[in-house]
């Protein structure tokens, strides 16, 4: 399991450095899994690969001393082929999988190839398998990049922080094209096993085949290392180079060779970016590159046309300015998220996130819920140290997929689930994704600051979730699963120490130390506290091996946040922003005048440009763009920079949720076997009231409250009235009632347009909201008095009540 990974929403920084890509949980012979094999050993290759046993044990037998259920369905034979294990919907017994089944992801399933799963999901391609010189190489260079990162924050480089980040891009960016493949096959590969998910419950986890570097890598490698290296070097190369601050002097006035070396580092970042996230983004990065120098030939009375840009005015804002390559998207990267997927790697080794996937477990096992609650709850606790969607997903789904499966949850519900909790983890503090640092550096504010708007929508977005949860129990007549775990509080008293870093981190941020510091000392805690128990001491050698996962994980976003600054850098130049802005609001105002409306319109516009955004490019990308062409449009309407921004990021993170990619609802499917396409609508039934609390952020002054501005007693009402809205939604969407019954048609339409008035949190909006929701709940009252008595409560369930 490998619960941990970047905060960027990008990979899974549990891989060391040079580990295999994983091998295949099932028979050398490619077919099905044995039942509940010993955990795998370590493998050579995998330095501190010391995990015990994935804790799918969780996951026990029915009662025995309960009769098994009998009749017609005991004597008939099971379904055999490629979907025997998939219940089949016409069938009565459709939700009753054989207990003596094995697990479809069970111990057996090497941790390796778990991660290489997270990794194929998730913004981030999965990296290839690296042994002798390359990985001795990688290893080596990884370890001097985190030394660094560390050496940073306490002895800062005297030439300044571009000085760094001009090393530090030198020593990541020759790692990519090591450790990642050109596979230029992926594309259509990507889109047979998309085609081929619904089919692959009964197949092993297995990584894709891997190879070392070729002789194409090591020369990029080489010209990155030039490329990158070439402003500080002081040597003169023609009427170039001389040093940093020479380099420095020419801006705007470049010479030759640094052209030359400018374009060269362009062209690898675009290579970068297209082997750890595939085509898009490097495309959309192409289009603002020639929107920057083609933009002056369109009319002059279009709103979006500029002067004119030639590459050289160009490669100079991409290689010599603080808003290219080395901007602030490269700054966060460079100082915080390196450090975060350290400390991720570190609590990985240290066995947190097997004791919050417990936690969870025993904290909800005698209840009739327990499996889905426990997934809800796996999310969110591995949310509040990893970064990622979709590798969270993965390790919650190999975890507790075999509990919902036994419950009697279908595949594409359970799966919805676990991608809906998964996607939480880039909204939970303290670790939220990248693009929270980025926040925090655009609008000057401390680290701090941006974890407290994030929490209160964050448990708002698990109150809906958890809702669900029940709901479906309820209505689809899940049955409770026997969960054999200790008792929470002595989990709790025995490796309760792993939550100590998590707390010191915001102790530290609230007595004034910076973030790079607080999580610096968190990992130093982390480390210590990990003696506490044997088999996951971080020894020297295991500690070298948490620094260079951390550096491995943090090499996709460094790509990504390097070939952003030609987004922000062509932005900068030709004023795209305040263009884009106007033609947004402009477009409001085309269908009204009350500036109310204009608002809500620009908005709701706005909302789905970010949401078609996010199906192109990763997160952070999303957020980067989002923010220099919607957030100038939210500015100017009067919505605050706090608001504006969390709308953004918020819409971007949906992304990770959104058909028809959703790539957390991708990993889910192929974790639980289920069909993808309905994976991904209960992926978004379950997120639906995340996509409308976000809106409330910015169309009133209360819904600041949201983000705990404002007093006291405006978060509270902002709180109450939302939490009221997301159950509300939540019952429209389910269609139940908890503890009264099903609920009709009219009465969920009826609720879905209460609870979106709710969202308008003015006085006279939400007592219409409240009424409206008063009427559709007495609604569900009367349809129950008037189907009987023996229709009231859950529906019957004949495996519930043979148990």
């Amino acid at each position: 399991m490998s619960p941990i990974s970047a905060p960027d929403g990008s990979s899974s920084p549990a891989r060391p450095a040079n580990s295999p890509a994983g091998g295949s949980a099932g028979r050398p012979d490619g077919g099905p899994p044995r039942p509940r094999p010993e955990a795998e050993p370590t493998k050579p290759g995998e330095p501190g690969r010391t995990h015990p046993p994935n804790p799918t044990t969780l996951a026990t037998e029915p009662d025995a001393s309960k009769p098994h259920p009998s009749g017609p369905d005991a004597t008939e034979p099971h379904p055999t082929g490629p979907d025997a294990s998939k219940p089949d919907p016409t069938r009565p017994d459709a939700r009753k999988p054989d207990p003596t089944e094995p697990d479809p992801i069970g111990p057996g399933v090497a941790e390796p190839a778990i991660r290489d799963l997270a990794a194929q999901f998730e913004d981030e391609k999965p990296g290839r398998m690296l042994s002798g010189p390359a990985g001795l190489l990688l290893t080596t260079a990884a370890l001097a990049i985190g030394a660094l990162a560390l050496w940073q924050v306490f002895r800062p480089l005297s030439q300044g922080s571009k000085y760094y980040l001009i090393i530090f891009l030198a020593g990541v960016l020759p790692l990519v094209f090591l450790a990642y493949p050109a596979d230029l096959r992926l594309p259509a590969r990507l889109r047979r096993r998309r085609a081929g998910s619904a089919d692959n419950s009964d197949r092993p986890i297995q990584a894709p085949a891997s190879t070392g570097p070729t002789v194409t890598d090591w020369v990029l490698v080489a010209l990155a290392v030039a490329a990158c290296l070439y402003p500080v070097l002081p040597i003169r190369i023609g009427s170039g180079g001389g040093g940093y601050n020479a380099f420095l002097d020419r801006q705007g006035l470049l010479a030759t060779t640094d052209l030359v070396l400018g374009t060269v580092l362009l062209l690898l970042l675009l290579e970068a970016c297209r082997r750890t996230t595939g085509w898009i983004l490097p495309a959309v990065c192409l289009v603002f590159l020639g929107y920057g120098y083609y933009g002056g030939l369109l009319p002059q009375t279009w709103p979006v046309a500029h002067a004119g840009l030639d590459f050289r005015q160009l490669v100079d804002a991409f290689y010599n300015s603080d808003s290219g390559f080395y901007g602030t998207p490269l700054d966060v990267a460079a100082s915080y998220i390196v450090l975060f997927t350290i400390y991720g790697a570190v609590l990985e080794l240290s066995g947190a996130g097997r004791f919050f996937v417990e936690l969870s477990a025993a904290a909800f096992r005698r209840s009739r819920t327990a499996a889905g609650r426990t997934a809800v709850a796996s999310g969110f606790l591995l949310g509040t140290v990893s970064g990622s969607g979709a590798a969270t997903t993965v390790s919650i789904g190999a975890v507790t997929w075999p509990l919902l499966r036994r419950a009697g949850y279908p595949p594409e519900r359970a799966g919805g689930m676990l991608a809906a909790a998964g996607v939480g983890a880039i909204l939970s503090p303290p670790t939220l994704g990248a693009a929270a640092f980025i926040i925090a550096e655009y609008l000057g504010v401390s680290y701090l600051q941006v974890l407290g708007w994030a929490t209160v929508p964050t448990v708002l977005y698990y109150l809906g979730i958890l809702l669900a949860v029940e709901i479906d129990a309820r209505r689809s007549g899940v049955r409770p699963v026997v969960i054999d775990v200790g008792s929470p509080w002595r989990l709790l008293a025995r490796f309760g120490y792993h939550f100590a870093s998590l707390i010191a981190i915001i102790v530290f941020l609230a007595v004034g130390v910076s973030a790079t510091r607080a999580v610096v000392f968190a990992i130093v805690l982390a480390v210590a506290l990990s003696f506490l128990d044997r088999a996951h001491r971080l020894t020297p050698g295991r500690l070298v091996t948490a620094l260079v996962t951390g550096v491995r994980g943090v090499l996709a976003v460094t790509a990504v946040c390097a070939a952003a600054g030609i987004i922000t850098a062509t932005t900068t130049k030709t004023g795209l922003g305040p263009q884009a802005a106007a033609l947004l609001i402009g477009g409001a105002q085309a269908a009204t005048s009350d500036p109310t409306l204009v608002l809500v319109l620009t908005a709701l516009l706005a909302a789905v440009a970010l949401t078609l955004l996010g199906l192109a490019v990763p997160v952070t990308a999303s957020f980067v763009i989002g923010w220099v062409i919607v957030g100038p449009a939210l500015l100017d309407l009067g919505v605050t920079a706090p608001a504006a921004a969390m709308f953004v990021f918020y819409f971007a993170v949906l992304s990770e949720v959104s058909p028809p990619t959703a790539l957390a609802a991708v990993a889910a499917a192929a974790v639980t076997g289920g069909r993808l396409v309905p994976t991904m609508w209960q992926t978004l039934r379950y997120a639906l009231p995340a996509y409308l609390t976000p809106i409330a952020f910015v169309i009133t002054p209360a819904g600041l409250g949201l983000l705990g501005i404002g007093g006291v007693q405006r978060m509270a009402f902002a709180a109450v009235v939302t939490a009221l809205s997301v159950a509300v939604l939540a019952v429209a969407a389910g269609g139940w009632l908890p503890g009264v019954g099903p609920a009709g048609a009219p009465e969920r339409v009826l609720g879905a347009v209460a609870g979106v008035t709710l969202l308008w949190l003015e006085p006279v909006p939400v007592t219409v909201g409240v009424v409206l929701a008063v009427v559709a709940a007495a609604g569900v009252f009367v349809r129950r008095g008037a189907a009987g008595r023996s229709s009231s409560g859950s529906p019957a369930n004949p495996v519930e009540e043979q148990l």
